[in-house]
């Protein structure tokens, strides 16, 4: 198992719980981003750098995942391919995308994504806070504890 992140808008606070878990557990992490990151020195982290454009980080993800992998996004398209590759996919708040409930998600981002190109205000996300820190670094556990016991 890798682990990849979607990284150009991942939150810093997710990076770091990442970045612990790669060290912790010695799974690779790679983070995919079209800009320059920070990243502490570790043989288990790596960055790739894309170039700008429209989902080329996405694309550089799906290709060279293998089924089993682990990506972090909140990009629905990006888990919707994931999962039809074989891989888990968690977005930063902690929510595991599957089979049974990313088309449920890809639909309800498209009508919102609908609504808001007919000029309806839709709003965004909350605010990112404790509690969803905690529900990812829950769910990241709960995934590494399962790839590490079948290992």
């Amino acid at each position: 198992m890798r682990i990849w992140v979607d990284a150009d808008a991942c939150p810093v606070v997710i990076k770091e719980i990442l970045f612990r878990a790669a060290e912790r557990t010695q799974i690779v992490t790679t983070l995919v981003a079209n800009q320059f990151l920070r990243i502490p020195p570790s043989a288990y982290i790596k960055t790739i750098h894309v170039p700008s454009g429209f989902d080329v980080a996405d694309n550089y993800i799906v290709l060279n995942m293998e089924a089993g992998d682990l990506i972090i996004t909140a990009d629905i398209p990006l888990a919707a391919q994931v999962v039809a590759k074989g891989g888990h996919a968690i977005n930063p708040r902690g929510e595991l995308y599957t089979e049974a409930n990313i088309k449920e998600r890809l639909s309800m981002r498209n009508l919102m994504e609908e609504l808001r190109s007919n000029g309806v205000v839709t709003g965004g996300p909350s605010a990112f806070n404790q509690s969803d820190r905690q529900a990812f670094a829950a769910s990241l556990d709960s995934l590494i504890a399962k790839y590490l016991r079948k290992k």
